[in-house]
């Protein structure tokens, strides 16, 4: 048997390996949510599968391990980075959904974003009459054409714009997307990359298709981590979660600000589920959620939102300046005006907000902080009465 064949198993062996890891991944996922976040995810999963294919085709019709045409190998090419940019638009997408971004809930940016797969799509097709990415030369072998790098920029522009929004909420502080996460999000699509690059310098190494199933494996689980502490209506932190959070910041004697609890509950909801139904209930719910994403986003604060139970939620952020807080509870008001404007339904949600705070190096207990919240929530509730 020649080296060529023997590397040739071993790189078929190393792909399928990582396709069937892929694949149980995808098959696990499917239908597990409707999350439009972990649809995404499961498509990217099914183009990852295609690349892999597509790339271990290539190698063993190369390395002579089946017979091929010139014209079989190329669409296998085509295939090939075709999906790559496709991969990469789909991790980018799943990104911008793990840190709650605004762009995603856009049909038309989303469509301006996918400008690169076009591209890369366009000049494929053009290759095929002037060789400016790959072609396969008179002495029947494979050869770059001298636009071929465009193919790796324009499919890596997606992992880097996400690897760089990730580093800038993080060292900014202005994402309210908890640090654990975005650290994960900045990190995550060096690893891929590297082994983009290692592939692209090296193609005979098969290292890309490992690193990819890895980094699905571990983004799949930690998933099925976030399924545990999201509250599956609203996808905001649960109270379990939030409880943890909290015990998370006590132990953080580094930063010195003071602790705010904000207590928020929605005004009259009994009545929108007795008059419209729980269906609208439950939309209610949901435009409460997006308000204190967008007020907290808005007032560039990190903070860990949660649904506390039924009708009530929990925002907790550090701050040194009391007037900021009031300022959050104000644009939590006006994000969620704008949301009732928008919905255009026949009934508009409010909610009374009320407030707390702990020295940093108070160890009060997170009940005591909700119930001094609460009163204040309450006050606010008769004030409006």
């Amino acid at each position: 048997m020649t080296p060529e064949i023997l590397y040739s198993l071993l790189y078929l062996e190393i792909n399928i390996f990582s396709a069937i890891l892929v694949a149980i991944i995808a098959l696990m996922s499917h239908g597990v949510s409707r999350m439009v976040e972990q649809r995404t995810f499961t498509r990217t999963l099914y183009s990852m599968i295609i690349f892999f294919a597509s790339d271990t085709l290539c190698v063993i019709m190369k390395n002579g391990l089946v017979p091929y045409s010139e014209q079989v190998y190329l669409l296998s090419k085509d295939i090939y980075f075709l999906f790559t940019a496709l991969m990469c638009f789909a991790w980018f997408v799943y990104f911008e959904y793990l840190q709650d971004s605004p762009f995603v809930k856009s049909v038309r940016d989303m469509w301006l974003s996918s400008v690169f797969v076009v591209i890369q799509l366009i000049l494929i097709l053009i290759n095929k009459f002037t060789n400016i990415l790959y072609y396969i030369n008179e002495n029947g072998e494979y050869k770059r054409g001298p636009f071929f790098v465009c193919l790796y920029i324009l499919a890596y522009v997606y992992v880097a714009f996400s690897c760089s929004r990730a580093l800038f909420g993080l060292i900014s502080g202005r994402s309210h997307v908890d640090k654990r996460r975005l650290i994960m999000l900045a990190a995550f699509p060096v690893l891929p990359g590297l082994g983009g690059l290692v592939q692209f310098i090296a193609p005979e190494l098969p290292v890309v298709c490992g690193v990819l199933s890895i980094t699905a494996l571990v983004l799949y689980l930690d998933w099925l981590s976030r399924m545990i502490s999201v509250d599956p209506l609203t996808q905001l932190k649960n109270r379990k979660q939030l409880n943890y959070d909290y015990e998370q910041m006590l132990k953080n004697n580094d930063d010195e600000t003071p602790i705010y609890l904000l207590m928020i509950d929605a005004n009259k909801f009994k009545e929108i589920n007795d008059t419209y139904g729980h269906i609208e209930g439950d939309a209610a719910l949901v435009r409460i959620a997006e308000a204190l994403r967008n007020g907290c986003r808005v007032s560039g604060r990190r903070a860990t939102i949660a649904r506390y139970g039924g009708d009530e939620f929990v925002v907790i952020t550090r701050t040194s300046d009391e007037n900021s807080i009031m300022l959050l509870a104000d644009s939590i008001q006006e994000e969620l005006s704008k949301l009732n404007d928008k919905a255009g339904s026949p009934y508009r949600v409010s909610v009374s907000i009320g407030y707390a705070s702990a020295g940093h190096d108070e160890k009060v207990p997170l009940k005591d902080l909700i119930e001094t919240a609460d009163e204040k929530l309450y006050e606010e509730k008769k004030n409006r009465k």
